[in-house]
């Protein structure tokens, strides 16, 4: 069994830095051998949910500007798996929810980045997927409930985006994590380990500081729909934790 998790992706740095986010996924990517992802990438956004259909290599994209040029040179030649898009698909279509393919986009880099550290052979089939950051909380918890089960194939399911992630906040020259943002994080596991539902689904406007933490969505959906594909009988897990300038949070959770 192979249990859904939530990854802090970060910057594009984190494909060649060495911090303790990129520590952590090498070392974790070790303990695991999935046969196929299935991730859901901040950076890719539709008001329907889309599928990746890629039959042989993706491309790999660069959807960044102004970083060194040896992030441009990496390539993370993963292939796709129409197969299990179609099964990924279907189980969406069981519970209502509306799901379209893509055969010719590549991955962004909150794909390719965390699974060039995780697994760097690239040698697992992956199926991106796309987020809607605008569907209520609710909505994202049932994209990925539908997708339950497949941790019994050992098949990872990855929401790879961020819980603190507002660049306006951000001090280069922070030693420490931010209190608020700490205070952010330490509400979402409490109440995630609580399965306290209500209160995740109202975030927004119960948990502190919220809206410092999430200005938009987009980096935040991942969590409810990774969290919503795990086993409900199961434990949360932190898996890592760190925060960079002050702010950024890279807390990752299995579920």
């Amino acid at each position: 069994m192979t249990a859904p998790i939530f990854v802090g992706h970060g910057s594009p740095m984190m494909a060649v830095q060495d911090n303790a986010c990129a520590r952590f996924l090498e070392e974790y990517g070790k303990t695991l051998r999935p046969k196929a992802i299935i991730i859901f990438t901040a950076h890719w956004e539709n008001r329907v949910t889309t599928i990746s259909s890629v039959s042989g290599e993706y491309d790999t994209i660069y959807d960044f500007g102004g970083f060194p040029q040896e992030l441009y040179e990496i390539r993370y030649p993963a292939k796709g798996s129409p197969e299990l898009a179609e099964r990924v698909a279907s189980m969406l279509s069981v519970k209502g929810i509306a799901s379209q393919f893509d055969a010719a986009r590549g991955l962004d880099h909150g794909s390719w980045v965390p699974l060039s550290r995780m697994f760097p052979d690239a040698a697992i089939p992956v199926v991106q997927m796309s987020v809607n950051p605008f569907l209520p909380a609710e909505e994202q918890y049932r994209i990925g409930e539908a997708l339950r089960g497949l941790d019994r194939e050992d098949i990872l399911i990855i929401g790879s985006g961020a819980t603190v992630h507002n660049f306006r906040t951000l001090n280069p020259h922070a030693k420490e994590p931010d209190a608020w943002a700490v205070a952010f994080d330490d509400w979402l596991v409490e109440r995630m380990r609580g399965r306290d539902l209500d209160a995740l689904f109202r975030c927004e406007e119960m948990a502190p500081n919220a809206r410092l933490a999430v200005p938009r969505p987009e980096h935040f959906v991942p969590l409810y729909i990774a969290f919503g594909s795990g086993d409900p009988a199961g434990g949360v897990k932190e898996i890592h934790r760190s925060y960079e300038m002050g702010a950024l949070s890279y807390l990752s959770l299995s579920f």
